[in-house]
């Protein structure tokens, strides 16, 4: 989901670049070989975007979309990146929200987080949504899909969306403001670069702007 259009080819083109790269293992060094430039591959925000992070990490938000395609193809890759990560790097997912009719997507995300149930069921929302071809984009399609899904304290589930899940919704949407969020996925790095969309090469920026980070 997108405030202005990717084009599916550009993705295709990142993936070919990733098979040939091996980009999925840059180091920082070769991260920063590959001269990522500013203002085409990434912006250098005029006003830092606030972090939660320690100091001592750095801060990476993964902004995304349940409903969005290139979300939920760039998610596996996302997903490797961040098992090979360094330790001082600290990931953050940030659902994001272009119109109100998205916002019980996000509320989904934090109530998935607040209950760990991420690694069990955040893949499988994507795949409900892009293969499966299901709604779910209110709270009625959302709560009914997850109580198909066994285990789930449903009672506690519904308490979560409904109440804490809210703020944790507007505050992301703040954030997502602060970075000036054009489309999905797209990275922030240290609450001062963003990455826009660019498949999998928006991980061989966001390693030489992580590199970069460091050096303050």
């Amino acid at each position: 989901m997108q405030r202005r259009d990717f084009s599916r080819s550009l993705l295709a083109a990142g993936t070919t670049a990733l098979a040939a790269t091996g980009a999925l293992t840059l180091t920082p060094a070769l991260a920063q070989r590959v001269g990522p430039k500013e203002g085409t591959d990434f912006v250098r925000l005029s006003r830092p975007a606030p972090v939660e992070s320690p100091a001592s990490q750095v801060e990476v938000v993964e902004f995304f979309a349940y409903s969005c395609i290139h979300c939920f193809n760039f998610e596996p890759i996302f997903d490797e990146w961040m098992k090979k990560k360094p330790a001082n790097v600290n990931v953050r997912r940030m659902p994001v929200a272009f119109s109100p009719t998205m916002q019980p997507m996000q509320r989904l995300y934090f109530t998935l987080e607040a209950m760990k149930l991420v690694d069990k069921l955040h893949a499988k929302v994507f795949q409900a949504i892009h293969v499966d071809r299901q709604p779910l984009t209110t709270q009625a399609a959302i709560t009914a899909w997850i109580d198909k899904q066994g285990g789930v304290d449903m009672a506690r589930f519904n308490e979560f969306f409904n109440g804490a899940a809210g703020p944790l919704a507007a505050k992301a949407t703040q954030l997502q403001d602060a970075y000036s969020v054009e489309g999905t996925p797209s990275l922030g790095v240290a609450g001062r670069f963003y990455v826009n969309g660019q498949g999998p090469r928006t991980l061989v920026v966001a390693d030489a702007l992580i590199a970069e980070a460091r050096k303050v």
